[in-house]
């Protein structure tokens, strides 16, 4: 894929393909890995932990504390992907 450099301030940029943004949840913020040897530049979405509630719960001090009926209470996130 051919990119075209612009100038932005000092630097050069380019645009990232959209398709790339979708496929790897990609925002704006969202910071990627670049990977330089010699002419060649590679760009990697670094890959992003997958976190379970009850796996964080597990690791939560047992002298914090809670919300009575916190465990009855439904999802509302991406919590149970």
């Amino acid at each position: 894929m051919l990119q075209t450099l612009r100038k932005a301030g000092g630097s050069l940029v380019m645009t990232v393909p959209k398709v790339f943004v979708e496929q790897n949840g990609l925002g704006e913020g969202s910071q990627v890995e670049l990977h330089l040897q010699g002419k060649k530049m590679t760009v990697e979405a670094p890959i992003r932990p997958h976190y379970k509630l009850a796996d964080l719960m597990e690791e939560m001090s047992e002298g914090l504390p809670r919300v009575d009926g916190w465990e009855e209470m439904p999802s509302v996130g991406l919590e149970n992907d």
